[in-house]
């Protein structure tokens, strides 16, 4: 799907849409990416993004943090459930998203911004507060960094 159509349907949804989110730690610190593209354009977050269709969420996962990081990653357990609703200035449902991140392990690859990030890092938990973070971002990393996953596996059919 091009750029400008995904953005146009990701605009004002008739439904929340799905994403995922890679929590990576290593040694004190988490990886992160700055968005290149709206919403949230030149904001850090984690690395993940929508699910397709047919797509599981393991595999979205898996998919999202290759494209925008260059990094293989394993996903474990789901660490969180985060929803992210942006209005617009009249109050309208501009963007709705549900996100499940899931706590990953590094497999391997080299680190490089990708197709929709501008930069992407390891930073320390204990300078979160100086970079332009999306909303929720660091309480998500932080909750995440001292409680266990709130679900072990995803249950499927």
């Amino acid at each position: 799907m091009p750029v400008v159509r995904a953005l146009m349907v990701r605009r004002y949804p008739a439904h929340p849409l799905l994403g995922v989110g890679a929590l990576l730690f290593d040694e004190g610190r988490v990886l992160l990416v700055e968005r290149g593209r709206p919403p949230l354009a030149g904001e850090w977050s984690l690395p993940g993004g929508l699910v397709e269709t047919g797509e599981r969420l393991e595999d979205a996962l898996v998919r999202e943090v290759w494209e925008e990081t260059g990094l293989r990653v394993e996903t474990g357990s789901i660490a969180t459930v985060f929803e992210r609703i942006m209005l617009d200035e009249a109050e309208g449902c501009e963007y709705h998203y549900v996100l499940i991140d899931f706590y990953c392990t590094l497999l391997g690859g080299d680190l490089r911004p990708g197709d929709d990030s501008r930069r992407v890092g390891w930073f320390a938990l204990d300078s979160l507060e100086k970079l332009s973070l999306t909303a929720g971002t660091r309480e998500v990393i932080e909750a995440c960094c001292s409680h266990p996953p709130m679900h072990p596996y995803v249950s499927r059919p």
